[in-house]
């Protein structure tokens, strides 16, 4: 029997670089060998995008867009939105009896997310008990291994205690999952910091124009030392050559620049536009499937339609048993 992953995106806005290095790679290449689900996490989006509803549901085609284009094809994985399975929040509402406050609190993903968008007494309830709705995710599609970045292990093992207490508490009907761990390094943003994001003005997005890229690139940080060509110049964290590690399908050619660059003799200009050529030829056939796939978005809504049937199906399943185990299913 394969193995079943759980994995997904929160439709915050289109999918960037960093999306494809650190899990829509792996996904492509999982889905052929495990029983993939791809959850569209649109309710979890809400947690801290109440105010725009509307947005979040543009984005769940944008994201879909994305899945397909780099892919990630309909008929061997399950690409399921959240939102249309409501045993999932039922689900939920379960597991947050078998979880405390203190330990939501110590949660260091959670924290740490916090701070980032600059919560403190004012964070939503659903926001701060996330790592419960993941629990209801990854359970009620019993999946066996869960692709994360080491950033997100706290999450797994707040799932792991979850399905733990509740088999030893009711009886064992969950499926205890594992983290699957990325062994592909982050990449950074543009501007050198560590971390990619939507919403940090640092991301290449897969839907960029030709254009757009060339900009984002040029722009980009490098060794702020390397002020001439013949200077000697860092590579190490310099997103440049981390962005030509993760994309130039030519090895020896990256060496060999590297090599150039810390030596003096190779202008960041000249880098740059290598790495434009690079980005363009990764991006010229996910853009083009892209724009196809725009121009049939009932297509997308019947892939999405379906998928969440499907992915029901199993949740509902789940919910039979956890409901069984509780003692809930006798009226």
């Amino acid at each position: 029997m394969r193995k079943t992953i759980l994995t997904g995106d929160r439709p915050t806005g289109p999918l960037h670089l960093g999306h494809y290095v650190g899990s829509l790679k792996n996904r492509v290449e999982l889905q052929h060998t495990h029983e993939t689900f791809v959850l569209i996490a649109d309710l979890q989006a809400l947690t801290d995008h109440a105010d725009h509803p509307d947005q979040v549901r543009r984005n769940i085609l944008e994201v879909a867009f994305d899945y397909l284009a780099v892919g990630i094809d309909p008929n061997v994985s399950t690409i399921v939105v959240q939102s249309g399975v409501p045993e999932l929040a039922e689900l939920t509402m379960y597991y947050l009896n078998l979880v405390t406050l203190a330990r939501l609190q110590r949660n260091p993903t959670v924290k740490d997310e916090m701070r980032q968008k600059g919560f403190d007494t004012d964070v939503p309830v659903g926001f701060f008990v996330y790592p419960v709705s993941q629990a209801a995710d990854i359970t009620a599609f019993k999946a066996h291994l869960v692709p994360v970045g080491e950033d997100q292990l706290p999450m797994i093992e707040q799932s792991v205690e979850i399905v733990r207490r509740f088999n030893r508490t009711y009886a064992p009907v969950l499926v205890e999952p594992t983290a699957l761990v990325s062994t592909i390094a982050r990449l950074p943003g543009t501007d050198g910091q560590s971390k990619m994001g939507k919403s940090l003005a640092n991301a290449i997005f897969l839907s960029d124009s030709v254009d757009v890229v060339a900009q984002k690139v040029m722009g980009m940080y490098t060794d702020p030392k390397h002020v001439r060509a013949d200077d000697p110049g860092t590579v190490a964290g310099n997103p440049v050559f981390s962005y030509l590690a993760a994309f130039d399908p030519d090895a020896a050619s990256v060496e060999d620049l590297k090599r150039r660059y810390r030596v003096g003799g190779l202008g960041d200009v000249t880098v740059k536009r290598h790495l434009i050529e690079v980005l363009e030829s990764f991006l010229t056939p996910i853009r083009s499937r892209r724009e196809e796939l725009r121009r049939a978005p009932e297509q997308i809504i019947r892939i999405l339609r379906e998928g969440t049937e499907r992915g029901r199906a199993v949740a509902h399943e789940t919910l039979r048993d956890v409901r069984h185990a509780m003692h809930l299913d006798c009226y």
